[in-house]
């Protein structure tokens, strides 16, 4: 939760699409229509009053023009998780859908939740673009993964040659973006100190830091419980009457999941820390896999907390 030096009392759900946005005002109770044009958006800002809140959900990046606008107009606004606010609609009973009943339903979720939701702040650009190179990446070595269990399969012969030629184009273009984005995390201070500061902890390597720094940008301002839960990791209970079933994690952001996965890999053999402290779950019955599951969570909040040391060094 962000404090706030002023206490909302009028609500803004926004619906936003490519050329338009459907705005609720619970001030008036009316349901409009804008374009998502900067000088629309612009306007739309500098009417609204410092007690209002906007809340959007993201939209592919559609959403950046309001948000911005708002930013840059000293209005409040709040990007909303879109399967927080869809299981917030089901609550309400409503079952139809459309985008006025979107909007409205986003200005009620800012009313009740309000003294909760983190208020938008305008990220770093090379923060950004870090993280479009990275989302990139991550989608060429699904693809690349993809390719080659198809060529190995079973009868693949007849197109083995042509996987093969795309398999090379794949290694090509993961390469030039891995340079990319050392270039780009030598050309920012503040996102070199951050990959140093993580590449410092055994297990976490170059690329590993760079989709932590990119996919968790969070890091260093959270405490440890938080840290876990937005990285997935936090074990949840799952108990009914007599019943204290096996505890899961869940939630969080997958892609950030599955960074400190393969790290934890290494984390397990190569930190001396982590690697007595698997071996220890181990010994005391614990499975293999929840262990590793412990060793990620650990990875995590360490990183949280030397990210952390070095803000307050500063």
């Amino acid at each position: 939760m962000d404090d706030t030096a002023t206490v909302p009392t009028r609500f803004i759900g926004c619906d936003v699409g490519k050329a338009e946005i459907i705005v609720f005002d619970s001030a008036s109770g009316k349901t409009t229509s804008l374009p998502n044009r900067a000088d629309a958006l612009a306007a739309f800002a500098a009417s609204l009053d410092p007690a209002a809140l906007v809340v959007c959900e993201a939209t592919g990046g559609y959403e950046a023009a309001l948000l911005d606008a708002m930013v840059a107009a000293g209005r409040a606004a709040h990007r909303a998780d879109a399967r927080k606010v869809k299981a917030f609609i089901r609550s309400l009973g409503i079952l139809g859908k459309s985008d006025a009943i979107d909007a409205k339903a986003l200005a009620q979720y800012g009313r009740e939740r309000h003294d909760r939701l983190t208020r938008w702040q305008p990220r770093e650009q090379h923060r950004d673009q870090l993280q479009l190179l990275v989302s990139m990446r991550r989608d060429l070595v699904r693809q690349r993964v993809a390719h080659r269990n198809r060529r190995q399969a079973p009868g693949a012969a007849p197109v083995a040659a042509r996987l093969q030629r795309i398999i090379a184009t794949l290694d090509a273009e993961i390469a030039g973006i891995d340079a990319d984005i050392r270039a780009l995390i030598d050309a920012c201070d503040t996102l070199a100190q951050t990959v140093h500061t993580l590449t410092d902890i055994a297990g976490i390597g170059q690329t590993t830091a760079a989709q932590l720094t990119a996919l968790m940008p969070e890091l260093g301002s959270l405490n440890r419980k938080q840290a876990a839960a937005l990285a997935g990791l936090a074990p949840h209970p799952k108990q009914s009457g007599s019943n204290n079933a096996y505890r899961r994690t869940r939630g969080g952001r997958p892609e950030v999941k599955h960074t400190l996965f393969m790290a934890a890999l290494a984390a397990a053999r190569h930190n001396p820390t982590l690697n007595t402290f698997y071996k220890r779950l181990i010994s005391n019955g614990k499975k293999p896999i929840v262990a590793l599951v412990a060793v990620m969570r650990k990875l995590i909040t360490i990183a949280n907390a030397r990210l952390r040391d070095n803000l307050a060094s500063i």
